[in-house]
């Protein structure tokens, strides 16, 4: 019986070891402006055990740096849909994404078109 405990709590010790507390990852999640951006970091921020998110306008890449033994990239993918931006795996609702603003409507193709002018006035 000792040993069957000795070998249960030196497997649980070895998953636990092989969880990454600063995993690093990206992932692609759809916007179109710096309210998006600022809702898309937010997002993943408050889910517990992301510590840095960092999305980039012009590529739609969302950098992490999270604790893999807190959460997991599904989880993460989760709470960004929740407040209204698909990502690659996980579509928001449509009661989400019309939550967003007129502005952060990336569905729009005439929305992106707009945000695309911008990119290039400012360039």
């Amino acid at each position: 019986m000792k040993k069957i405990i000795l070998i249960f709590t030196l497997l649980i010790g070895i998953a636990t070891f092989a969880q990454n507390k600063n995993a690093k990852a990206s992932m692609e999640v759809d916007g179109v402006c710096g309210m998006c951006k600022e809702r898309i970091e937010k997002a993943a921020i408050r889910t517990k055990g992301v510590k840095s998110a960092v999305w980039n306008i012009d590529t739609h890449e969302l950098k992490l740096i999270y604790d893999e033994r807190k959460t997991d990239l599904k989880t993460i993918s989760k709470k960004i849909a929740s407040v209204g931006h698909d990502t690659k795996n996980i579509k928001a609702t449509d009661e989400a994404y019309d939550s967003v603003h007129p502005c952060c409507r990336y569905r729009d193709k005439d929305v992106v078109k707009d945000h695309e002018g911008e990119k290039k006035s400012k360039n």
